[in-house]
């Protein structure tokens, strides 16, 4: 048995000109995406034909590539709900969808805070539109097609001056895009005009990209995607660097939220639906545990994680579809190790399994519905599926 991209590989996001959807789009098709792979993807939203046209520009004496997308039909505006429904029903990779939803999720949490609006009908107005959905559906694409396993990116510069959307006139850079940027190493400039979109910030939060200094890597290849304007003396262009790591990945270091909530009148029958509003809110677990309360009641003890761009929604959840009438938050700090999915080849075809890594260590772990899938489809045991993994 083998499996498909037996060893890491890193992305360095070099964003000496900011970074937008378009410019991630086009440094990747730099870096040799097939544009007809991402196009028969895309077909799977159900959104009519989308056509990728990529051109050879240059700025500032520097080439890169640009994207044209076009498709049929009028686009309408989109709510999160809407779009959220659009990805969760396309056939996409396991990868590929919860990277988009992931993208959209943070886009969505940050204008419903912004502008004081319910997470399910924020309206994205500009970034419900085609391009968009291109964008982070294709940047999704593009890290399972390299096998692209964690992230790096340079300090982000910061344009100056006043921004045109769709709310009107806005502060540059846009209230979204600075809520996203949080963690991340920015630089003021005197470059007017908007040099972080909020759609290249939430694929850099997604990404879970660590603004460090490249790291030690053996390069492999280097893309270059064009923005769709001319700064004098400036090439708005971004570089994004591939490459074999030279170290061991170290653990991943993250800040998480704790919600916890003790209950002892509640319908048992109502957990379900609770549960799988907090995943849909952006939970990253949810765990009940039962205890013993006050006046000798049973009870459960409910304990959310998440990230803490998550909170608000997620409070909302607990206080509107439980009984609580409190919640304990703590912020806290994560240690985990890297993982990732990958394909191995089995004698009843292909298999989807996790990869974990920590300290120079791997291991393959089964990944549960793709092992489900295929016992029912050959007629075997789960138990036996489970075997083929560790067999490798």
């Amino acid at each position: 048995m083998s499996t498909t991209n037996p060893s890491e590989r890193w992305a360095f996001f070099d964003c000496f000109s900011g970074i937008s959807g378009d410019m991630t789009l086009g440094a990747f098709i730099d870096l040799g995406l097939e544009v007809s792979g991402l196009e028969g993807t895309l077909q799977l939203l159900g959104l009519g034909e989308i056509r990728l046209t990529p051109r050879r520009v240059t700025k500032e004496h520097l080439s890169g590539v640009q994207v044209e997308i076009t498709g049929s039909g009028q686009q309408p505006h989109r709510t999160y709900r809407d779009l959220r429904a659009l990805i969760s029903g396309a056939s996409l990779s396991p990868r590929v969808q919860e990277l988009s939803l992931t993208m959209f999720r943070l886009l969505g949490e940050v204008e419903a805070r912004i502008h004081g609006q319910d997470l399910e009908e924020v309206h994205f107005h500009e970034l419900g539109a085609l391009d968009t959905l291109a964008d982070v559906v294709g940047a999704a694409y593009a890290v399972e097609k390299f096998g692209i396993t964690r992230v790096f990116c340079s300090p982000l510069p910061l344009g100056w001056g006043m921004i045109a959307a769709a709310h009107g006139r806005l502060p540059n850079p846009a209230p979204a895009a600075l809520e996203l940027l949080k963690g991340f190493s920015l630089y003021g400039t005197d470059i007017p005009g908007e040099l972080i979109t909020p759609t290249g910030a939430a694929i850099l939060k997604a990404l879970e990209a660590k603004p460090e200094p490249c790291p030690r890597l053996k390069l492999e290849q280097v893309g270059y995607g064009a923005g769709s304007r001319d700064l004098p003396g400036h090439p708005n262009l971004l570089r994004v660097y591939l490459g074999e790591p030279l170290i061991a990945a170290p653990a991943i270091k993250e800040r998480v939220l704790v919600l916890e909530t003790h209950i002892d009148d509640m319908n048992p029958e109502l957990y379900d639906s609770l549960m799988a509003g907090l995943f849909a809110g952006g939970a990253l677990d949810v765990a009940l545990a039962p205890i013993q309360m006050k006046k000798n009641r049973p009870g459960v003890r409910l304990t959310v994680i998440a990230p803490p761009a998550a909170r608000e929604g997620l409070l909302e959840r607990l206080f509107l579809d439980s009984t609580t009438l409190g919640v304990r938050v703590l912020e806290v700090e994560r240690v985990a190790a890297h993982r990732r999915q990958e394909t191995m080849d089995t004698p009843y075809g292909p298999l989807v399994v996790k990869i974990m890594e920590y300290g120079g260590h791997r291991r393959v772990l089964p990944e549960y519905e793709s092992c489900r899938e295929m016992a029912e489809k050959h007629g075997l045991p789960l138990i036996e599926v489970y075997r083929l993994i560790e067999k490798t």
